[in-house]
C-alpha cells in the first residue's frame, strides 16, 4: 500500500495524508483526519521501509520510546527490555521522548520508518499520539501503565495496591501521621493507595506534597515537609528517586531516618539498596514485565488487553525495621 492508496480511499489528496501522518505543517479538520487514519488502519499502510522489512521477515529490531532514560527507573527498564529483546533474537533502538522541539508523534513515525518489528512505549501518550500508533498498524505495547489502554496492549503493576501495602507497613510500625510525596503532573494511583490505607486504618491524611519524579523533587518535598505546620512521622515517596532526594535533605538538616521520620518508597531500583538507611520499597518486577512485553510483540495478537503484575514490598531499614 502506498500513500496514494490511502489518499484515494479517504477521498483526499496525498498532501493531506502527509499532513495527518506528519502532524503538519498544515492543520487538518478533525473529521478529515479521522477519515485518513481510518484508511491507514483499513489498508494496513505503514512507511515503506517498515513494510518492506516486515514482508521480508527481516524486522529484527524493536523500537523503544522512553520518557527519559537518565532516570534510574527508566534506565533499569531499558536494560531489562534490551535483555528480553536479545533473548529473543531482537535488538532494541531507544529514543527519549523528552527531547525539546521534537514532537512525540514525529519520533514514533521515525522509529516505525526504521524497519522495526514492534514498538514499546514507556511514556504517557496523548489521544492523538495513541491514534497514530493504532493507525500505523505495527505491533505495539505501552509499558508502565496504571491500567488498561484502550486499543493497545499494556503492561504494568497495580500502583494503588503496591502503595497501599507500603503504607500499611508504615502503619504497622505504629506511625499515625504519614505523609505522601508524589506526582506533580496528575493524580497518581500511588496516592490513591496511600489514601486508601490511611482511610481503612481510620487515620487522617498526612501532609501531601506534589513534586517531579527526580532527586531534586524529593529534596524539595522534604524541605516542604520540614516547613509544614506539623512534620509527619513517616512518608510514602512515589519513587525511589524522590525518597533518595528526601534522605539527602533530612540528613543535611539533622533529621535521622527512621528515628525522626521514616520513609517507604516505590519502584525497587538498585539505588534503593545502596543508600543509608537502605530503602524499604515496593518493587516493580521489571524483568518479568520486559519479557511479557516482548512476548506480546512477537505474538502480534489482536486481543489487546492490560497485563498486570504484582509488586513486592522489599523491607529494609528506612521504615524502622531491623534487617540482618
Amino acid at each position: 500500500m502506498t500513500r496514494a492508496d490511502v489518499a484515494r480511499y479517504a477521498g483526499v489528496s496525498t498532501a493531506v495524508v502527509s499532513y495527518v501522518l506528519n502532524d503538519g505543517p498544515k492543520a487538518v479538520a478533525p473529521l478529515t483526519r479521522e477519515r485518513v487514519l481510518d484508511a491507514v488502519r483499513v489498508l494496513g499502510y505503514r512507511p515503506n521501509a517498515a513494510a518492506r522489512a516486515l514482508s521480508m521477515g527481516s524486522a529484527d529490531m524493536f523500537g523503544l520510546l522512553v520518557h527519559d532514560n537518565r532516570s534510574p527507573f527508566f534506565a533499569e527498564l531499558c536494560h531489562a527490555l534490551d535483555q528480553a529483546s536479545a533473548d529473543n533474537g531482537r535488538s532494541l533502538l531507544i529514543v527519549n521522548s523528552d527531547r525539546e522541539q521534537v514532537a512525540t508523534s514525529e519520533q514514533i513515525r521515525d522509529l516505525v520508518s526504521r524497519q522495526i518489528g514492534g514498538l514499546i512505549i514507556a511514556d504517557v501518550l496523548t489521544a492523538r499520539e495513541q491514534s497514530l500508533v493504532e493507525a500505523l498498524g505495527i505491533p505495539a505495547v505501552v509499558i508502565g501503565q496504571f491500567g488498561e489502554t484502550d486499543g493497545l496492549h499494556s503492561v504494568g503493576v497495580d500502583f494503588a495496591v503496591g502503595a497501599r501495602g507500603a503504607t500499611e507497613h508504615l502503619i504497622s510500625h505504629g506511625y499515625r501521621d504519614i505523609g505522601f510525596a508524589g506526582s506533580a503532573a496528575r493524580y497518581d494511583e500511588r496516592e490513591r493507595g496511600w489514601r486508601d490505607a490511611l482511610s481503612a486504618a481510620g487515620l487522617p491524611l498526612g501532609p501531601l506534597v506534589h513534586v517531579p519524579f527526580t532527586h531534586q523533587g524529593g529534596y524539595d518535598a522534604a524541605m516542604q515537609l520540614m516547613r509544614a505546620p506539623r512534620r509527619p512521622r513517616a512518608v510514602l515517596a512515589a519513587s525511589d528517586q524522590i525518597a533518595i532526594g528526601m534522605l539527602a535533605a533530612f540528613g543535611q538538616h539533622g533529621l535521622r531516618v527512621p528515628d525522626d521520620i521514616a520513609i517507604a518508597s516505590f519502584d525497587g531500583t538498585v539505588a534503593a539498596e545502596f543508600v543509608w538507611p537502605r530503602l524499604t520499597t515496593a518493587v516493580q518486577p521489571l524483568e518479568q514485565m520486559a519479557h511479557a512485553t516482548v512476548r506480546i510483540l512477537l505474538a502480534s495478537g489482536d486481543d489487546r488487553r492490560h497485563h498486570e503484575f504484582a509488586t513486592e514490598l522489599r523491607v529494609r531499614e528506612s521504615c524502622g525495621c531491623t534487617v540482618a
